[in-house]
């Protein structure tokens, strides 16, 4: 039994060597090894969220449907920039933003990878401002960025090879050593368990990666980091939730802000408030009078 269990594990540790990928995460610089590449993950991440698209009611407000394209591509620009300066130009044809706003009064938000973005309103009288909304799309967009998705679809990709390896005979370790592709496989298994990014819940590790990089990325389009606090703490009051951490996929409110308020000073090295410079048209036009003569 046990040098059975040894060529089980070995197995699995041939397929995962043959068709995995290493990737660092900008700026925490935490490795993975992941088992779908970007353009498999792009091209069902583009499938599924044309489906969503589909059956979603897009809101009619066009003032908070402005918005929130204006500060999503505020925040997309800035993290290019920055992606492109620091040895991470490749991944940045990975992305083709699309920021939308969806009629639900839930308050949530989710990314899919490639840059496909989408808020409830229900989330608006929460963030109450423009950088507190930063704050929320900061967040998801270092999902995409850090490639969580690609992290937890390689994850689940794994234990379906660890459920079938079992019915593997002492065979397939050779003829596991040409395979130079799981494309096949990968997408049978996400047909076969359903996987979906809309609903995908990431682990309480990627959630705190994110809120992170989230507040950095703020930082970078010049929105004011700090204003995560207390947006963090209006939802929390919101939850309002009992729910033991050990049990949730998210972080504790509590530990959330107290994460956050950690990671402030790094924030705020990369933040600069923006100004905006206003030109007086009175005071620069000149007041031009007439008079005439009495004859």
């Amino acid at each position: 039994m046990k040098s059975f269990k040894s060529l089980l594990i070995a197995t699995l540790a041939l397929l995962t060597a043959a068709c995995g990928t290493t990737n660092t995460v900008p700026i925490t610089g935490r490795k993975t090894r992941l088992l779908v590449d970007d353009a498999q993950i792009l091209s069902l991440s583009t499938q599924q969220y044309q489906e969503y698209l589909k059956g979603a009611k897009l809101s009619s407000n066009q003032t908070n449907t402005a918005l929130v394209k204006r500060v999503g591509q505020r925040l997309a620009t800035a993290v290019e920039t920055f992606l492109n300066n620091n040895g991470y130009a490749s991944e940045v044809q990975n992305f083709q933003w699309e920021f939308n706003l969806v009629a639900s009064n839930e308050a949530n938000a989710f990314c899919m990878p490639g840059g496909k973005i989408v808020v409830y309103e229900g989330m608006l009288p929460l963030t109450q401002d423009e950088a507190s909304l930063a704050i929320v799309l900061g967040h998801e967009i270092a999902h995409a960025v850090a490639k969580h998705s690609a992290e937890q679809l390689s994850k689940q990709t794994r234990q379906q090879y660890g459920a079938k390896i079992g019915g593997i005979v002492i065979a397939s370790v050779a003829q596991a050593k040409g395979i130079s592709s799981n494309t096949a496989a990968l997408l049978d298994m996400v047909a076969q368990t359903g996987f979906n990014f809309a609903n995908l819940k990431y682990s309480r590790d990627n959630e705190t990666e994110a809120d992170r990089l989230g507040l950095i990325f703020a930082a970078m389009a010049g929105y004011d980091p700090q204003l995560a606090i207390p947006f963090w703490q209006r939802m929390a009051q919101y939850s309002s939730s009992s729910t033991s951490e050990i049990f949730s996929d998210h972080p504790s409110d509590e530990k959330r802000i107290a994460e956050l308020q950690k990671r402030m000073p790094e924030a705020l090295k990369y933040y600069t408030p923006q100004t905006t410079t206003t030109t007086n048209t009175k005071a620069a036009t000149k007041k031009s009078t007439t008079t005439t003569k009495k004859k």
